[in-house]
């Protein structure tokens, strides 16, 4: 993976190269998974290249850049924060897991950060198919909407498969609709009652689907 600075024609070259074939953004080129959460202000995508930040920029009014990923040693993400740099937008990091039950204090961390974000913002993993479905459908409840709108977010159309092991995401937002929706509002839930534990216990994934998302597709 690319560890080095952007300081030369060089290093500049490697971080490309790393980007597009260790990364796979050489898919991104041409597919961005770009989509509205709330209309206006929270868009969603794949990890964009710093053109495509340049004209979104200008296209979608961006103000800032939330990167579900975390910070990571790649080419992508160096050149992303120098592009953001650059166009002055916040870049700021709020990484997600895509196979694992979503951890209550990263949910109470993306919570606040939402809180005092700046709007209109785009929310970024790698192929904008899990993790920024799980970011999207957090988003919509915190913003009132219910379990079923949040779930619409994890859906094939971007790429996500439900019975592989990134289901469990879609599991969480179950968990949620089938024994507190009506009863307590979901921030009040995931501070009171959500145990990761128990749904990660609980979940099983298809084999198939995992062996295709994992193995062949390769998703981080």
């Amino acid at each position: 993976m690319f560890k080095g600075p952007l300081s030369s024609p060089l290093q500049r070259l490697r971080a490309w190269y790393d980007g597009l074939f260790v990364d796979h953004a050489i898919f991104r080129l041409v597919w961005t998974n770009l989509a509205p959460v709330v209309p206006g202000r929270v868009w969603r995508s794949n990890h964009p290249t710093p053109g495509r930040l340049r004209r979104w920029q200008k296209k979608l009014g961006l103000v800032m850049v939330i990167n579900l990923r975390g910070h990571r040693q790649c080419g992508a993400d160096a050149l992303g924060r120098e592009a953001c740099t650059k166009l002055g937008l916040p870049y700021l990091d709020m990484a997600f897991e895509s196979r694992n039950a979503p951890h209550k204090e990263r949910i109470l961390r993306f919570h606040k950060l939402y809180s005092t974000a700046r709007f209109p913002l785009l929310l970024h993993c790698k192929s904008g198919a899990d993790r920024a479905g799980l970011a999207s459908g957090l988003v919509t409840l915190f913003e009132g909407g219910k379990a079923e709108d949040a779930l619409k977010h994890l859906h094939w159309r971007f790429l996500h498969f439900r019975r592989s092991r990134t289901g469990i995401l879609d599991a969480f937002f179950l968990l949620y609709q089938k024994t507190a929706e009506g009863r307590l509002s979901f921030m009040d839930w995931v501070e009171q009652e959500y145990d990761e534990d128990a749904l990660r216990s609980a979940y099983r994934a298809g084999r198939f689907s995992s062996f295709l998302n994992d193995m062949i597709l390769r998703r981080e």
